[in-house]
């Protein structure tokens, strides 16, 4: 008969590892986080400048505590110190500001926006800030739609926000609609956002997400086609120029980080290089010689749709300060006297300069661009590399591409080209993923590899474990020991006697014996723990 021996060849069989309630939980805030600053002015439209102000106070005040109390694995010497730079340059400027008032309140909100922008790089992994921006714009899409299908149905016409219906006596301007009513008569839909011209970026993000999710097998990958299906209406019916080129820019970007990925000696990226200078040089000079034709092509005026008039307006007063500029303002609230009717389009104060540089230069001056510009630039270099370079650690070259690594460099791709006819790169989304993605890529250069990528017992909502050679310190309080599966797949072996069939001094870890004796229910090799894929 069989006999059950103290000493079997294999662990005992055991529930699969499932992730802990607090993390599901910590991965759904994360995923409103990301939503609200998604949506963007869906939040004003429903519930009012002061709804949407406490709600983002409060989302804050969640996530500093949720910080405190979960105190993940952070390298805060590797922050994103230029774009930190710029925010502190940004609440410099509230000694000079011309509008006092209207600094406060827009810098509280970049603070904010760039505190829950390293708040999800913190708490996330890589493949996890990936789903939980899908998961995002799964909802902001989704919602998007079943609001205009809901206006269609039910209002049958256009609505103002604040669900308040128009008054039929009044000719209101088209301008001022959260719902156009134009789901079925082919017109330009606006979603949550009450406006076309955020709806499409978001759109076009939304293909990207969903088709990485695809390319690195998620699950349910049909119903991702459905996902990729919808962003792609949305973004079609947005019918938005600047999302437009900003996607032929991203098809270049990413044909670009292909042919990159696929050279084998070092002067071949640099041709590559050069051939595409020369291709941008002369794209540029066509765009500029054909604008006419271009954005007559795509129902646009050459004027960019009443820009060059705002363009003008925001140069001549900020010539009058250009070193510092007239203080933080980003967006201009109408409250504010001196933007009140300062630049009328449509019968209604425009809050923004429709240009990022102009808008850095009207409210920081020269150094803010100079800050601004570097924040950025870090951040397109980074994630360049990122994309392009080959994952490296050790001696091992041929470790496979991740698609992954495609997002933040597509993502740089849509802010630069967004930032030419619209402000929103610095605020919101915009500047949330600029924070979030550089300050991720900073802390955690390699997919999968780093103190808060190495172990999936994060993914799994437990703490950190020890690995055989680490330095980070061991984490306060009980620190569950994973399955033996889990710990193969996630730590590096310390050279172990093979002798005795233990590890070298000082690097016990689950699954492994102290020197000269092996536990019940395990046997120690050199094999119980590989390298991470």
């Amino acid at each position: 008969m069989a006999v059950h021996t103290k000493h079997p060849v294999a662990a005992h069989p055991g529930p699969p590892v499932r992730e802990k309630t607090g993390h599901l939980l910590l991965r759904a805030w994360c995923i409103f986080v990301l939503a609200s600053m998604l949506a963007s002015v869906g939040w004003v439209n429903a519930l009012g400048d002061a709804g949407a102000g406490v709600l983002m106070i409060s989302a804050g005040v969640v996530s500093v505590i949720a910080w405190v109390v979960i105190r993940p694995p952070f390298q805060w010497r590797r922050l994103p110190w230029i774009a930190l730079g710029y925010v502190a340059w940004a609440a410099l400027s509230l000694t000079w500001s011309a509008w006092l008032g209207t600094s406060v309140l827009t810098w509280l909100l970049l603070a904010l926006t760039t505190l829950q922008g390293l708040f999800v790089a913190a708490m996330l992994t890589w493949r996890e800030i990936i789903r939980a921006v899908a998961s995002a714009l799964k909802w902001v899409l989704g919602l998007s739609l079943l609001f205009e299908l809901a206006v269609s149905l039910f209002v049958q016409g256009p609505l103002l926000p604040g669900f308040v219906l128009p008054d039929p006596g009044v000719d209101y301007d088209p301008i001022v609609y959260w719902s156009r009513d134009n789901l079925f008569d082919g017109g330009r839909l606006q979603g949550l956002m009450g406006n076309a011209n955020l709806l499409g970026p978001v759109a076009l993000l939304g293909i990207i997400v969903f088709a990485i999710r695809f390319a690195v097998r998620a699950p349910r990958r049909v119903l991702l086609i459905g996902w990729i299906a919808l962003a792609a209406f949305l973004y079609v019916r947005a019918a938005s120029a600047t999302a437009f080129l900003a996607g032929a820019l991203a098809l270049v970007v990413l044909i670009t980080v292909q042919l990159m990925r696929r050279t084998r000696r070092p002067g071949e990226r640099t041709r590559w290089y050069i051939a595409y200078a020369v291709i941008a040089m002369g794209g540029a000079v066509s765009l500029w010689v054909f604008r006419d034709a271009l954005f007559r092509a795509v129902g646009r005026e050459s004027d960019l749709t009443g820009r060059q008039g705002i363009w003008q307006a925001v140069l001549e007063r900020a010539n009058e300060r250009p070193v510092v500029g007239w203080g933080f303002a980003t967006p201009w609230l109408p409250s504010e006297p001196q933007f009140d009717r300062w630049i009328v389009d449509h019968g209604e104060t425009v809050m923004q300069a429709h240009n990022m540089w102009l808008d850095v230069y009207l409210q920081l001056g020269i150094i803010g661009v100079v800050i601004f510009a570097a924040a950025l630039l870090a951040f397109i270099w980074r994630a360049w590399f990122f994309a392009v370079d080959r994952p490296r650690w050790d001696l091992r070259a041929d470790r496979p591409y991740s698609p992954l690594t495609l997002l933040p460099t597509l993502v740089g791709a849509i802010l630069l080209v967004q930032g030419v006819a619209e402000s929103t790169p610095l605020l919101m989304w915009g500047w949330m993923f600029l924070v979030m993605l550089g300050g991720k890529i900073k802390q955690t250069p390699h997919v999968g590899v780093g103190p808060t990528e190495q172990s999936l017992a994060i993914e799994r909502g437990e703490l950190m474990i020890d690995t055989l050679r680490t330095d980070t310190p061991r984490p306060r309080g009980r620190v569950a020991t994973p399955s033996r599966a889990v710990t193969s797949a996630v730590t590096d072996s310390a050279p172990s006697d093979p002798a005795s069939g233990a590890a070298s001094p000082g690097a016990d870890s689950p699954g492994t014996a102290s020197p000269g004796t092996a536990s019940p229910g395990t046997v120690a090799s050199k094999t119980d723990v590989k390298p991470a894929p």
